[in-house]
């Protein structure tokens, strides 16, 4: 994957900035989502998991950890890793077995389980606030 920069983003050209980075994914499905509380990490992934045919009603995991979509390409796995203390936990919840299922996996807050992921994954930067974000894509 080339990488994918975009600069001022708005609510209103998020959908075409999904667009692209699902266009740009081939067959990598393990996207990583890096950016501080608040950045949009969770409202750019309900629009990429949109442009990738969830019909869905879709949530942070805050609490949960993950929840699960239908698409028409599978299943996609969206986490949230914020209020993970150790990579046991991750364990725990059988992260690898979701990383190794073939299936798409969006991951907010990735570091507590970096060791589990593969290399190929796509790595994404959202910076800014709540009006202009500037988001980065690629390895």
């Amino acid at each position: 994957m080339n990488k994918l920069s975009f600069a001022s983003v708005s609510l209103d050209v998020l959908d075409e900035v999904a667009k692209d980075i699902v266009a740009s994914l081939g067959e990598r499905k393990i996207i990583l989502f890096y950016g501080e509380m608040g950045s949009g990490k969770t409202t750019l992934i309900k629009e990429i998991c949109r442009q990738l045919g969830v019909t869905d009603s879709m949530s942070s995991p805050t609490y949960a950890l993950v929840n699960e979509y239908d698409c028409p390409k599978g299943k996609i796995y969206h986490f949230d890793l914020y209020r993970v203390k150790n990579l046991e936990e991750c364990l725990d919840i059988g992260m690898e077995e979701y990383l190794y299922s073939g299936n798409y996996c969006l991951i907010e807050w990735p570091d507590m389980a970096a060791s589990l992921y593969p290399e190929d994954v796509v790595k994404v930067r959202i910076e800014g606030n709540e009006d202009l974000r500037a988001i980065v894509a690629g390895n």
